[in-house]
């Protein structure tokens, strides 16, 4: 009977070590399938995401695609005639570069939006993306083109002296200039000038502010850009009592974009077309500007 018992007690004891090496092999086969299931969720889920980054780093490359995809392209400028300005009690930015970016922005499918911008701080804008291209009768020089992407050149320009009509005669020759004090566009090709031929310059913070300062006798003349003397001073403007005399320095605009962008190329197309079409010219011409134009 003894023998019985302890026999039953051993028969019991195995059965139960055998049920518990059963148990732990199947909680293993589980949690290692587990493992294997969330190690492949992650894989997918790098997977899915580094695809998900290398597309918007693609879009990213593209200023066009980048610009189709908000529907505005932001262009930055100036208080400038005949290249972009406001006519009096009017909103609306017109003039030759204003209305050539409407056409370029009407090709890409969006709206052009005008913005005013601090003119020496228009690399800074472009790349802060606060502006998607510069285009107000840029002059292409040196800093501008190792800064920005620019178009081929689309207009001839000078530098000139703008002084009071009744003293015109007098100044005449880079030489008469000297005891002059220049109201100059702060980071403007006209500054450049200035300094180029040694003159005194009050820097102001667009070329009409410049004009306003000759007329308002608190500079001796300004140096401007020779398309906005056309359009701004004489007979029959604004300024009638300023003429410009010395030209300074000549030179060529262009339209500027982010390094590197894709944006310039569509630009330079666009313009070949309207070159082509005639657009250009007519719309030159309705500006005054179409003697100044880059064939």
């Amino acid at each position: 009977m003894r023998k019985r018992l302890i026999s039953g007690i051993l028969a019991g004891i195995l059965a139960m070590s055998m049920a518990a090496c059963g148990g732990s092999g199947s909680s293993a086969k589980t949690t290692a399938a587990g493992a294997s299931s969330a190690a492949e969720t992650t894989e997918a889920a790098s997977k899915e995401a580094a695809s998900g980054a290398s597309s918007e780093a693609a879009s990213g490359d593209s200023d066009v695609a980048y610009i189709k995809g908000k529907g505005t392209m932001i262009v930055g400028i100036t208080d400038f005639e005949p290249m972009d300005y406001k006519e009096q009690g009017s909103d609306e930015w017109i003039g030759f570069d204003a209305d050539l970016a409407r056409k370029v922005a009407e090709d890409l499918g969006v709206e052009a939006q005008f913005v005013e911008i601090d003119w020496d701080n228009k690399i800074l804008e472009m790349e802060n993306k606060s502006v998607d291209v510069v285009w107000n009768g840029m002059t292409l020089t040196d800093e501008v083109t190792k800064s920005l992407s620019c178009t081929k050149p689309y207009l001839n320009n000078a530098q000139v002296v703008v002084v009071p009509s009744d003293v015109a005669d007098k100044y005449q020759d880079k030489d008469s200039l000297k005891d002059l004090n220049f109201a100059v566009e702060v980071g403007s090709a006209g500054k450049e000038a200035a300094e180029e031929n040694g003159l005194k310059t009050t820097e102001v913070s667009s070329q009409a502010d410049a004009l306003m300062n000759v007329q308002a006798k608190t500079a001796d003349a300004a140096i401007i850009d020779l398309l906005m003397a056309g359009a701004m001073i004489g007979d029959g403007t604004s300024y009638p009592n300023l003429t410009h005399t010395v030209e300074l320095s000549t030179e060529e605009y262009g339209i500027g974009c982010r390094k590197g962008s894709d944006l310039t190329d569509f630009i330079d197309e666009e313009l070949d077309k309207f070159r082509k079409d005639g657009s250009l010219k007519e719309l030159a011409e309705k500006y005054g500007v179409q003697d100044a134009l880059v064939d």
